[in-house]
């Protein structure tokens, strides 16, 4: 290889170095958010009522409010201290970070109309029926593996509870391939 003029080889050694330095950054996923989370992410209310306002601040008027807690929801953007979230049918509000949770939850979604879920006993569409949730029923997630989660359930008004695995596919509030525990 031919020698290069000292200002070609300062500039190569400079492209280079520039080259390996972006190498080693972290991704930029989370590098615009007060928070250094990654968005979009589900979440929870913590707490009750909850004003959903249509900007980040105090200032802004209320859209709409939840009346209960462990709702799950989506942070889709962040400003200083307040989350952008988007609900089950797609509205969009503005929250403070502290009336949410990192707990996790879903609503059973089944994937044919007028359908169940059904929560069974493993991971397997073999194992046998622990309960048949109806659509739009709020269950608590545990952990979830890409393909099945196992939840917990009760019935309003009753003191019936059931804890069991799901397909992932059948709930709001994760991700499809999404790993947690």
């Amino acid at each position: 290889m031919p020698a290069l003029p000292g200002r070609v080889r300062a500039f190569l050694f400079a492209l280079l170095a520039l080259c390996a330095g972006l190498a080693v950054l972290p991704p930029a996923q989370a590098q615009d958010n007060p928070s250094g989370l990654p968005l979009p992410r589900f979440v929870t209310t913590r707490s009750h009522p909850i004003n959903v306002r249509v900007g980040p601040g105090t200032r802004y008027e209320i859209a709409w409010n939840y009346t209960v807690s462990g709702v799950p929801v989506e942070i889709v953007q962040e400003f200083d201290t307040w989350r952008k979230i988007r609900d089950m049918d797609g509205e969009e509000g503005w929250v403070h970070q502290s009336l949410l949770s990192g707990s996790r939850a879903g609503i059973a979604t089944p994937l044919l109309a007028n359908g169940e879920v059904i929560m069974h006993a493993g991971k397997s569409e073999d194992s046998p029926a622990r309960a048949r949730l109806a659509a739009g029923l709020r269950v608590t997630i545990s952990e979830c593996d890409g393909t099945w989660c196992n939840v917990s359930a009760s019935q309003t008004g009753t003191h019936q509870s059931w804890v069991g695995w799901v397909r992932q596919a059948e709930l709001w509030g994760v991700y499809p391939n999404e790993e947690f525990d």
